[in-house]
């Protein structure tokens, strides 16, 4: 019996890492073996209603029921609480009350990093050698993540400065330069131009992507915080980026009352 159970012992302790080079070889590769994240990818959730753990509830337009009603679901927060500072915190809460008005969506503005990644759209990744591009359907909003000698934000904008690099099969991507209008969902949590953001991609196998992204701003939070999340390769035959120019839906929204009547 104490032979077999050796057998056995032996024989997963070779099986268990050969599992783990047979996960590895199945993802693809650049030339340079570098991971290719090269793909169409969307998250599948309900993050872009708020990134907390959150129970469905009644819409702000209660007028089209269930329509506009807010889908329930868990968050992508680790911890599940955002360490908000007291004050923050109470921004936070009066951006929901107004979110109809204050939320950067609703004006068709960039989404920003990281609410692009989780937004209800595709978004494509190009990677070269050299660089790495992500272009998003929302707004039309894209980035190029530096993947060479690290550059500073020459100026503050929506999606910031990307600077990239590699830590074994993980692309991190480390964002400055973000101009602190941006939301991280449609609840009101948000952040300031402080902000310093510390992204995560690693493939788990060729169809999904880890993604983790780590919060520091310490003029709200009272520490670094994060959130995690899986991406999944669009699969469908002929899938590609579309377009969402969303610009023309909130020209009456924005400028309506600037018409002469």
């Amino acid at each position: 019996m104490r032979g077999r159970f050796t057998t056995l012992v032996i024989v997963l302790g070779f099986a268990i890492p050969a599992l783990g080079q047979t996960q590895a070889s199945r993802i693809p590769r650049m030339p340079d073996g570098k991971p290719n994240l090269t793909g169409l990818w969307q998250a599948l959730g309900t993050a872009y209603w708020d990134i907390r753990d959150h129970s469905a509830q009644a819409g702000p337009f209660y007028q089209l029921g269930a329509i506009g009603a807010i889908p329930g679901g868990q968050g992508i927060v680790e911890g599940g609480e955002i360490p908000y500072k007291p004050e923050a915190a109470a921004k936070q809460k009066q951006n929901f009350t107004d979110r109809m008005k204050l939320d950067p969506e609703v004006k068709c503005y960039m989404p920003g990093v990281p609410r692009a990644t989780y937004m209800p759209y595709p978004f494509q990744i190009i990677q070269s050698q050299n660089d790495i591009a992500i272009a998003y359907e929302y707004a039309t909003s894209n980035r190029v993540i530096n993947m060479g000698k690290g550059r500073e934000a020459a100026v503050d904008t929506w999606m910031g400065t990307s600077n990239g690099h590699w830590e074994g099969d993980t692309l991190v991507v480390d964002v400055t330069g973000l101009n602190g209008q941006s939301w991280f969902d449609r609840s009101g949590n948000f952040m300031t131009e402080n902000v310093h953001i510390v992204e995560r991609y690693t493939l788990a196998d060729a169809d999904h992507i880890s993604y983790e992204a780590t919060i520091d701003d310490s003029t709200i939070f009272t520490r670094p915080w994060k959130i995690s999340l899986p991406l999944y390769r669009r699969k469908e035959q002929n899938a590609q980026l579309g377009e969402f120019k969303c610009v023309e839906f909130a020209e009456e929204l924005i400028y309506g009352h600037l018409r002469k009547r």
